[in-house]
């Protein structure tokens, strides 16, 4: 798909404040009249989520909506709370959480909506919260499925690998697990998964976790990081072992922390999306919650989103495929 990043220049570094404070990682110039879009991610200072703010400045500067953009300084829930605390102080027309823990953020979710503010989730659910609307990179199922058989493909179609995950309590990261399980089992008879570990969102500890897997199983012959830390922390780690070729990794990381791997074949291919979108499509939903305007069943969201299916049984934006980066589109991605 087109991406919204190809024609930004991304400042993937940490805009300003983290957990506590009251500042914003970045905000449009808009009129006073302007509706309010606050984004909390799981994680400040990282380029998966800052590439999803430079995403909502860009379509609040298109859409006439003011963009308020913090998160935690570490993937901390009781950090993220205290952030989300503030924007309901701040009476902000919109919230959007990407929630380290979905069934803490529930009630303060319930606590906003309480205070007339139109709540929804991003990148991450909290499906059992009173979120208006989710925000869907792509489908559980879809990316699930594509990274093992990714993994799959790299180990020739046999052997074994194990999972280094973030954080334990992450519903996406858990429902693309559980398809993993699942599809791995029933498909691929000659694959195993042997272990699943979590490094939180710490890509040295990911790289550790790697190593201390193989040294452990000698016969291991694949790892998939589970997000955009553990990605590149898990090729790392088959670099440093000097297993390039005989472990093969893939993951979901962003391009250009995945571009060295990708180019040394430590890791075979990430599975992610365009980021800088997923961020457009939050702040754009944002300024439909608050008009009052229902989704449709198709949305003409922008030239580079294209239409955007809404399921609303889940009440589901869904941003589109998995994307496949590999060394030979790489360098197509600036984030």
């Amino acid at each position: 798909m087109a991406a919204v990043g190809a024609v930004l220049t991304l400042a993937l570094s940490s805009c300003g404040q983290g957990s506590g404070g009251s500042a914003t990682g970045g905000e449009s110039s808009g009129a006073a009249s302007a509706p309010v879009v606050a984004f909390v991610p799981k994680l400040q200072g990282v380029p998966y989520f800052e590439a999803m703010n430079e995403g909502g400045m860009a379509a609040c500067a298109e859409l006439g909506c003011t963009w308020k953009y913090q998160g935690p300084v570490e993937a901390d829930a009781a950090a993220q709370a205290d952030i989300v605390r503030s924007f309901i102080q701040q009476q902000v027309d919109v919230l959007f959480v990407a929630p380290n823990d979905p069934d803490s953020m529930a009630p303060l979710l319930k606590e906003a909506a309480d205070a007339g503010i139109e709540v929804g989730t991003t990148d991450t659910d909290a499906p059992s919260s009173v979120r208006e609307v989710f925000v869907n990179q792509a489908t559980a199922q879809g990316i699930g499925q594509q990274l093992t058989d990714s993994m799959v493909g790299a180990m020739g179609g046999k052997g074994k690998y194990a999972i280094v995950s973030c954080g334990e309590t992450a519903e996406n990261l858990n429902s693309w697990i559980a398809v993993q399980e699942e599809y791995t089992a029933s498909k691929y008879p000659d694959v195993q998964i042997t272990d699943i570990v979590y490094a939180g969102e710490d890509q040295a500890k990911a790289t550790q976790m790697a190593t201390d897997l193989m040294n452990a199983d000698p016969t291991l012959t694949g790892l998939v990081g589970e997000c955009t830390s553990s990605a590149p922390g898990v090729a790392q780690a088959v670099q440093d072992a000097g297993k390039t070729g005989t472990v093969f990794t893939v993951g979901l990381g962003t391009p250009k922390s995945m571009a060295p791997y990708l180019e040394a074949g430590s890791s075979s291919a990430s599975i992610l999306w365009d980021v800088a979108n997923l961020g457009y499509l939050t702040a754009w939903a944002g300024t439909k919650l608050a008009a009052g305007e229902d989704f449709e069943a198709t949305n003409a969201v922008s030239a580079d989103l294209g239409e955007v299916a809404y399921d609303s049984g889940a009440k589901m934006l869904l941003l589109g495929p998995p994307l496949i980066i590999t060394k030979d589109n790489v360098a197509d991605f600036d984030y």
